[in-house]
């Protein structure tokens, strides 16, 4: 649907819930907050106009890759996207190409395909996969974490998208899955969510390398919707006795209540 408050500016629902907004005449354009905190991470991890390899799992309409590739021309990114008629919808569209925009966007399977990269390749692994609004299973444990660790670069990233409410044990069991593949993991989440007073997006951030946490606060902090990162100790004590989850006993995240998405 076109967004009548913006000249360029396109929301892509599915199964009537809000999943991706583009602006095709402003690719640095973030509408929504998850987005805004993957652009900050970025921001923070690599200098504009830097460019990187990055493989993104989870298509949507592709706005993070877009403002890869306005940001940090020259940037090599892949895209994986199960939903076929989705991906060529999208393309057909809200299509993403252009001079100096390299990125490929295939249809597969997310897993399989990051099992198929070239051990330390990458700069930036970022997943984003919803099964209607649910994140699947085999994409939360830590044989797939360990899949992920293997492509990136010493001192690359690893960033998911997922959702979560009360009482939060499936945001717990994630970080301490995240934590038990990566030295260096930080969680990024407004704060009622993070209390538990309702649901809501959660990025988890890992990396071999110190992460640049100061200036990543700093930016979440500074949004219109304002979110707070967590690490360290204090990450430990939310994670608390909470296991890694494995592929045996993965799950699926849990549904949304009631009324969290909504469409105008």
């Amino acid at each position: 649907m076109p967004d009548i408050d913006r000249d360029g500016g396109w929301l892509l629902t599915l199964d009537d819930t809000p999943q991706s907004y583009v602006d095709l005449d402003d690719p640095t354009h973030l509408e929504f907050e998850y987005t805004r905190r993957l652009g900050h991470l970025v921001d923070a991890i690599a200098p504009v106009g830097q460019p990187i390899d990055a493989l993104h799992l989870g298509g949507g309409a592709l706005t993070l890759p877009r403002y890869l590739a306005a940001t940090r021309p020259g940037s090599r990114q892949r895209v994986v996207e199960v939903d076929g008629p989705l991906l060529a919808l999208v393309e057909e569209q809200l299509p993403w190409q252009g001079p100096g925009v390299d990125v490929t966007a295939v249809v597969g399977d997310a897993r399989v395909a990051l099992a198929d990269v070239p051990a330390g390749t990458l700069d930036l692994v970022v997943t984003d996969v919803f099964h209607g609004s649910r994140t699947p299973a085999h994409l939360t444990s830590v044989e797939f974490l360990r899949l992920a660790a293997a492509a990136l670069r010493p001192g690359g990233c690893y960033a998911a998208n997922l959702a979560d409410g009360p009482p939060l044990a499936f945001a717990r069991a994630q970080a301490a899955t995240v934590r038990a593949v990566f030295p260096e993991v930080c969680l990024v989440a407004e704060a009622p969510v993070l209390r538990g007073r309702r649901y809501g997006n959660i990025l988890l951030v890992g990396s071999t390398a110190p992460l640049p946490v100061t200036d990543l606060s700093r930016r979440v902090a500074a949004d219109i919707f304002p979110a707070r990162l967590t690490d360290g100790a204090d990450l430990a004590a939310f994670t608390g006795r909470t296991t890694a989850v494995t592929d045996a006993e993965a799950t699926d995240s849990p549904p949304p209540p009631d009324g969290a998405f909504s469409v105008g």
